[in-house]
């Protein structure tokens, strides 16, 4: 019997070296690619030395335009066109072009949708026409997939009210991280390794809220924080970065590292986590922070407190951040950690997240 043929389409590619949707459809592939006759597309981010013809059994194919920015719309046309025809089952992740699944009115194959992140039509960061366009794209996407997946349940809800539909809740694995020591390189590299500090690690965004956390621990001397990003992506980050960066002696500003050991080694020896995301659904770095058996705190919204089944402790602003920074002990801190942990391993691997799409692509 033939396998369905099954390809992933709005990513930058496997393996994963970008973010959560790249990691997405590598244990997706990991994990199913015996079964499926998996394809992925890949954007210019890997470098001709670096391409692969296949990983995990599955097929790459490349394309050389950008998956982020202006490009990544033409790049998502274009291979999600080209998915039409050599698929039975095409897993869009991230609606991006909706408006492309209307050709299954010629093609009929079955579509798969991950809406991704809480109704990214109202980000911030989006100006006017970009949400506008945002909410478009999903509209469509919604009205032409088989099957719409949300990440958390207060995604789900939000996509029902707004368009109708019945979406599935498959989250995010995080069980690919590895609790890794630092090397005598590493403290060379990075110093701050050698002292007790607190991590958060998001992209430069006012969604993500990295100021509140600067703004706290410019006051919180007895506490470091070491916060990892993106700086140069926006206006936010580059101001925050000239603001701080060395300007205090508990506060290290780190640039993005895509290094996987050394992230590995950077957040899993923090002795706390902050999850300062607003606007996401189940979020990659908050899974994976769990999975790391490090205590986490989280920013307060639905979403975070839906991750974490409301056992981490939240909060909204400074003041409250500082509160419970201070009120922090050695016992709260350890419950913290076991909550967190028995939840990941519950909930947020990819055995059980690889299972229930092998579930709804068994059932198209």
């Amino acid at each position: 019997m033939r396998k369905k043929r099954v390809a992933i389409v709005g990513t930058n590619g496997i393996p994963a070296k970008y973010g959560g949707f790249e990691t997405l459809a590598h244990y997706l592939t990991k994990e199913l690619g015996s079964k499926y006759d998996f394809t992925v597309y890949c954007s210019s981010i890997y470098k001709k030395e670096e391409r692969k013809k296949s990983l995990h059994q599955a097929k790459l194919k490349y394309f050389p335009l950008k998956a982020n920015g202006l490009q990544s719309l033409l790049y998502d046309t274009i291979t999600s066109v080209h998915a039409f025809f050599i698929s039975d089952v095409i897993i869009l992740l991230g609606p991006a072009v909706g408006f492309v699944l209307a050709l299954n009115t010629i093609f009929r194959k079955k579509i798969i949708v991950n809406h991704g992140g809480l109704n990214e039509w109202e980000r911030e960061k989006l100006s006017n026409a970009e949400k506008k366009y945002a909410f478009w794209s999903h509209k469509i996407a919604a009205k032409y997939a088989d099957v719409n997946i949300a990440d958390n349940n207060p995604l789900a809800m939000s996509l029902t009210k707004t368009f109708g539909i019945n979406p599935e809740v498959i989250e995010y694995g995080g069980d690919h991280v590895e609790k890794t020591k630092p090397a005598k390189d590493d403290l060379n590299l990075l110093p701050f390794l050698s002292k007790d500090y607190d991590l958060s690690v998001s992209r430069a965004q006012v969604d993500n809220n990295i100021h509140l956390l600067l703004e706290t621990y410019e006051k919180l001397k007895d506490r470091n924080i070491v916060i990892v990003s993106n700086w140069s992506i926006s206006e936010y980050g580059v101001n925050l970065k000239n603001k701080y960066k060395n300007k205090f002696s508990n506060i290290y500003i780190v640039d993005a590292i895509y290094d996987k050991r050394l992230l590995d080694v950077v957040r899993s020896n923090a002795g706390l986590y902050i999850h300062s995301h607003s606007q996401c659904g189940t979020a990659p770095s908050l899974v994976e922070a769990m999975n790391y058996n490090i205590p986490v705190i989280c920013y307060d919204v639905e979403t975070n407190r839906a991750t974490t089944k409301g056992k981490s402790l939240y909060f909204s602003d400074v003041t409250t951040l500082d509160l419970i920074l201070r009120s922090l002990n050695s016992d709260s801190i350890e419950s913290l950690r076991v909550d967190m942990y028995q939840i990941a391993k519950s909930s947020y691997t990819w055995e059980k997240i690889s299972g229930k799409y092998e579930r709804i692509i068994d059932n198209l």
